[in-house]
């Protein structure tokens, strides 16, 4: 049992879990587990984590986009009211958020970080974000997702 599914069944939150056979070698993360999964990379969410300033200080901040795109720091930074992010330090990340790369879920993090969701998840009933380990994803609702990550949806999607 992962934080992310323990905060899942914790909140009540209507979800699946879907487990695939992770290979180490794999260039993508979350493009091996919408191919191991046979979904769509647009409805499979990776979680990516920038540091931007916010009401003067350095901060952690965390994007969901789709795994087939790419995250736009500056439109990471508008939908935070900031101006300019950058990503963060991977070990940086991973101390955070209690995960590894690869690995990193949006939901159960160690520190609750303001997280914003790529707008795109809003056209499906479901979508899948990371379990908190590789080889495990979690399906639900994206307002379930909007509303554990206490996020907001934005267009933060590269182009």
């Amino acid at each position: 049992m992962t934080p992310a599914v323990t905060m899942a069944k914790k909140a009540g939150v209507k979800h699946t879990l879907h487990r695939y056979a992770h290979d180490p070698d794999a260039q993508s993360y979350g493009g091996e587990a919408a191919e191991k999964l046979g979904l769509s990379e647009d409805r499979v969410f990776k979680t990516l984590l920038a540091s931007m300033s916010l009401a003067g200080r350095e901060t952690l901040v965390v994007g969901v986009v789709p795994v087939g795109g790419l995250l736009d720091l500056k439109r990471l930074a508008a939908a935070l009211g900031g101006k300019k992010a950058v990503m963060a330090d991977v070990a940086e990340a991973q101390r955070a958020t209690g995960y590894l790369v690869g690995g990193i879920s949006p939901l159960g993090q160690k520190r609750k970080l303001p997280t914003v969701i790529d707008d795109t998840a809003l056209q499906f009933d479901t979508v899948f974000v990371s379990a908190g380990r590789r080889g495990l994803e979690i399906e639900l609702s994206p307002h379930d997702l909007k509303k554990l990550t206490s996020g907001r949806t934005a267009a933060i999607a590269a182009d």
